[in-house]
């Protein structure tokens, strides 16, 4: 049986992004997907880059020299999503900036991963690229059909899942830990499951927003916020690879 969607659970790329831009004018240059797909690439090839000096940083034993630079782009990172989130617009100029400090925060965030558990970063990058890899083959093949009923729950799932680490963060400040969300248990395991679950089937939805942007005529620049919201999800994605292997590994 043929599961099927709509819309996306993602930030940057929801139900309204494509209803609220203008259409394109007799000879303007419209959306197209493989504009898209480029973009990703090119965003993801930054990334990849970027993540090259702090993950050398850390295999050099200068990780107290990353730790500031991995604060500063982690929060410059957030101001420029947040920016591209509410003014597609400025995704052609903000988007290859957000990847780079992406990149940067990752490539700490995986050597810290690295150095406790040896080999754990290409297992996640390669965990990650075969999930998107069968998403997009799940969605090309439309065994999966996008329609409207599974965007409350992906949207619900997603939003539960922020609010749910947003308490544990703030519960953190008065000493209280939510043991299910780090520990290395089966419960601990099977919630970093559910969420790369979710995040996954947000990667689903996202490849629809911008088929379905590129039919509506959107403008060229939203390319690159479509691009943006593949970014967000894979990232997401990423991270969540990491805390379940870690949590397998123990």
């Amino acid at each position: 049986m043929a599961f099927q969607f709509r819309r996306s659970g993602n930030p940057g790329l929801n139900n309204n992004t494509f209803a609220r831009v203008p259409r394109v004018g007799i000879g303007q240059q419209a959306m197209t997907v493989q504009g898209a797909v480029n973009k990703s690439f090119l965003l993801l090839v930054v990334m990849m880059v970027c993540a090259l000096w702090p993950w050398s940083q850390a295999s050099a034993g200068n990780m107290q020299a990353v730790a500031p630079i991995m604060l500063l782009s982690l929060i410059g990172g957030f101001v420029l999503a947040l920016i591209i989130s509410f003014k597609p617009t400025t995704a052609p100029v903000l988007a290859v900036p957000y990847a780079a400090l992406e990149g940067v925060v990752l490539g700490a965030i995986s050597a810290i991963f690295e150095q406790r558990y040896p080999g754990i970063a290409i297992q996640a990058v390669g965990a990650t690229f075969a999930v998107t890899l069968v998403m997009l083959t799940l969605y090309r093949t439309r065994v999966i059909r996008v329609t409207d009923r599974l965007r409350a729950v992906v949207m619900g799932a997603t939003f539960g899942i922020m609010l749910l680490y947003a308490g544990a963060w703030l519960l953190s400040f008065f000493h209280v830990g939510v043991p299910f969300i780090n520990g290395a248990t089966p419960l601990g395991i099977g919630f970093s499951v559910v969420v790369v679950g979710i995040a996954a089937f947000n990667l689903l939805l996202d490849f629809d927003m911008i088929e379905r942007g590129a039919a509506g005529g959107a403008p060229q620049y939203m390319e690159w916020y479509g691009a943006f919201g593949l970014m967000v999800t894979l990232v997401w994605m990423y991270v969540e690879m990491l805390r379940l292997l870690s949590k397998l590994r123990e």
